[in-house]
């Protein structure tokens, strides 16, 4: 085991100095149900030089887990993503995803920033793109790292050493996230994801959000929910233990909460278990559709459903991985991750209070105000609307340390004050609505499902990844992604509806095997450097369509015709949202 670890070592340092037929699941993703399109010759043969690895190796604890405090920030703007430097030529549209607009009071997120997607609206320091590492050429870095290299490398488990210094560092203060077996991804739940291991976190099957964690922009991931022990329990005719049959009620109910439906699918739950008849048939029975309550069920009865809230104590785990390759050509969800995030609601606002604190963030952003976030060291950082926001990232070794303050901040205006987001989170409300959707991901056979209240096309309401590649030109925010462009796009920049007709969501948003490969050897170049604070976007050659700086007075405004509505929600057609 020392002897792969060195090699994986030796790879990732000679970097520094110098874009289906299987039967059984690989690591992190679940056997498919049907045999995928056959690999290309140039995949086919790339497949054929790499020797993939057997057990998977475990790479040593980082000797520094906490990072110093730094004397400076160097960008105090650091919530404003690389994306948002993005030219969109009065033409395309890459602002919409986080960036909404709703009808007063209609939710409780009333950040009502759609206004962004017309205008670079920042304040003057934000004006420069600190986001550097976007113009770097990393080509003949990735030269250097051989592709059985990257293979060996991500094949490798840094999250279980994290969890063990993290148990075994005395004076750690903060969560300790753990999950057994998380490395081996689909390995480590069970048919409805729940956690073998007993620890109660529930994996959930979901769609991407466009475009940053498509795999074909650099990345794979996986999200688990955990609710509070009062939800998991149940005392109808008991004494308050564990009842699955409640712990599935109310992630259900929560479901239905933050999609706001009126009802939904479920596996099998026995009503019985926490005496509530959730299905309105006046009985208690096995149901596996059920309505929304005014209260959760079993021991958290005295919890009332608040529309698009989580309850107190609400748990998401997020792991942000390589993208992998496994034996049969496949893309999959490997060991190694990139980071992990973890998110914990700790005070519950209710929706009145909500709106004036986005009243407040609002106007600070109209008086150019630099955003300000209370760092609670181990604890993570505060992102002053109820949620504790902790990250890990890779040391120059590539095991998982804490993010640095500033490190941290990368990850606070996505989850913090964005028009788009259900109190203050993303994928949840992504999930394969009902009971198709507790499982680990897999979007193998997902439907390209378009968004709530998604306009037609041509008198036809298309798939939302095919709605996106037309709004933003390309298939990434940057419009860098030159393979989906060829794969999907016409000379024009127009849709090939031909090329995207019948394809999942895997054919649509997965890389060829060369992609994958040189997508996980530029982001080894940024672990190497160390360099986070200057961008983590694996780009491969300089981004073209971004500004180093905006100039307000000169850059282009998108006309209004362009200006899209967009729901985070999808429309999974047999579950409908709340009208």
């Amino acid at each position: 085991m020392k002897k792969t670890w060195m090699i994986l070592l030796s790879a990732l340092l000679y970097a520094c100095s110098g874009d289906n037929a299987h039967t059984t699941a690989p690591p992190g993703q679940q056997a498919p149900e049907q045999s995928g399109d056959k690999l290309p010759a140039a995949d086919q043969e790339l497949l054929s030089s790499l020797s993939f690895p057997g057990e998977v190796a475990t790479a040593s604890p980082t000797p520094t887990l906490r990072q110093p405090k730094p004397e400076t920030i160097y960008n105090a703007e650091a919530v404003i993503p690389p994306q948002c430097y993005t030219k969109h030529e009065a033409k395309y549209n890459p602002c919409m995803t986080c960036h909404q607009t709703y009808p007063y009071r209609s939710r409780p997120n009333t950040m009502d920033d759609g206004s962004q997607q017309v205008a670079y609206l920042f304040s003057d320091i934000g004006e420069v793109n600190h986001w550097t590492n976007l113009f770097e050429d990393r080509r003949e870095r990735i030269e250097k790292i051989s592709d059985q290299h990257v293979l060996d490398y991500i094949h490798t488990d840094n999250y279980s050493p994290l969890i063990e210094q993290l148990k075994n560092t005395r004076d750690w203060q903060g969560p300790i996230p753990e999950l057994k077996n998380l490395a081996l991804g689909a390995e480590a739940f069970d048919e409805l994801g729940f956690a073998k291991d007993g620890s109660h976190w529930v994996a959930f099957n979901y769609k991407p959000l466009p475009s940053t964690f498509w795999p074909t922009n650099g990345a794979t991931d996986d999200v688990m929910i955990r609710l509070p022990a009062k939800f998991r329990q149940a005392s109808c005719g008991g004494d308050g233990q564990y009842s699955k049959d409640a712990y599935l009620a109310n992630l259900s109910i929560l479901e239905m909460a933050i999609k706001d439906l009126h009802d939904i699918s479920t596996p099998d739950i026995d009503e019985r278990a926490f005496c509530v008849d959730l299905n309105g048939d006046e009985e208690l029975s096995v149901v596996n559709r059920i309505k929304r309550p005014e209260h959760y069920v079993g021991d958290a009865a005295d919890e009332v459903v608040a529309t698009m809230l989580y309850p107190l104590g609400t748990e998401f785990l997020h792991s942000v991985r390589y993208v992998g390759i496994n034996e049969g050509g496949e893309i999959t969800v490997p060991p190694r991750m990139k980071e992990l995030r973890y998110m914990n609601k700790f005070v519950f606002y209710p929706p009145e209070h909500l709106v004036s604190m986005y009243g407040n963030e609002r106007q600070e952003k109209v008086d150019e105000l630099i955003p300000k976030y209370i760092n609670r060291g181990d604890k993570g950082t505060d992102n002053s609307f109820g949620w504790m926001m902790l990250g890990f990232i890779e040391d120059e070794q590539g095991s998982l340390r804490m993010q640095s303050e500033e490190e941290n901040l990368f990850c606070m205006g996505c989850h913090t004050t964005v028009g788009t987001t259900i109190d203050q989170t993303f994928a949840f409300a992504r999930k394969v609505t009902g009971s198709k959707g507790w499982s680990y991901i897999n979007l193998k056979g997902m439907q390209d499902a378009p968004y709530v209240g998604q306009q037609k096309v041509d008198g036809e309401v298309i798939g939302e990844i095919a709605d996106y590649l037309a709004t933003v030109g390309g298939g990434n925010e940057f419009r860098e992604n030159a393979e989906i462009r060829q794969r999907f796009l016409n000379e024009d920049g127009s849709l090939n509806t031909a090329a995207l007709a019948g394809k999942d969501v895997y054919q649509l948003i997965t890389p060829s095997l060369r992609r994958a490969l040189d997508l996980n050897k530029a982001y080894m170049t940024i672990v190497a450097d160390q360099d986070f604070v200057y961008g983590r976007d694996p780009n491969i050659a300089p981004a073209v369509n971004v500004y180093r700086e905006i100039d307000p007075e000169t850059a282009s405004v998108l006309p209004a015709d362009k200006v899209r509505h967009w729901d985070l929600r999808l429309n999974w057609q047999t579950e409908q949202a709340a009208p």
